[in-house]
């Protein structure tokens, strides 16, 4: 892969990364694994207004997190690609790991 398409690639990468850089969208994401919601539901269960919702929402689809589809008057959303939750098990995995490395550190004092 060229200089100029591995740049281009990181930089996807990136929207990608800053769309879910938010404690309530990684919620959103949380909440969409088990399937799809309607707007109405994610803001209940996140417990946050529907408008602020939306936004969080409508950033995650612009970067291909999500996708919607209209159900009568309800918006309903879904993850667009589910391996996303992978990301998050990795991040998990390195909060664990720090967690470790701190115990050893408070022992060692």
């Amino acid at each position: 892969m060229s200089d100029k398409k591995k740049l281009l690639l990181f930089q996807k990468q990136a929207e990608v990364a800053k769309a879910i850089a938010h404690p309530l969208r990684i919620a959103i994401i949380d909440f969409l694994k088990d399937g799809e919601q309607c707007v109405c539901d994610i803001a209940e269960q996140i417990g946050s207004e529907r408008s602020n919702v939306s936004r969080h929402l409508s950033v995650m689809v612009n970067a291909g997190v999500l996708i919607y589809r209209k159900k009568g008057l309800k918006v309903i959303y879904r993850l667009k690609c589910v391996c996303i939750l992978d990301f998050f098990s990795c991040v998990t995995g390195v909060l664990k790991q720090q967690a470790k490395e701190n115990e050893k550190l408070l022992k060692a004092i």
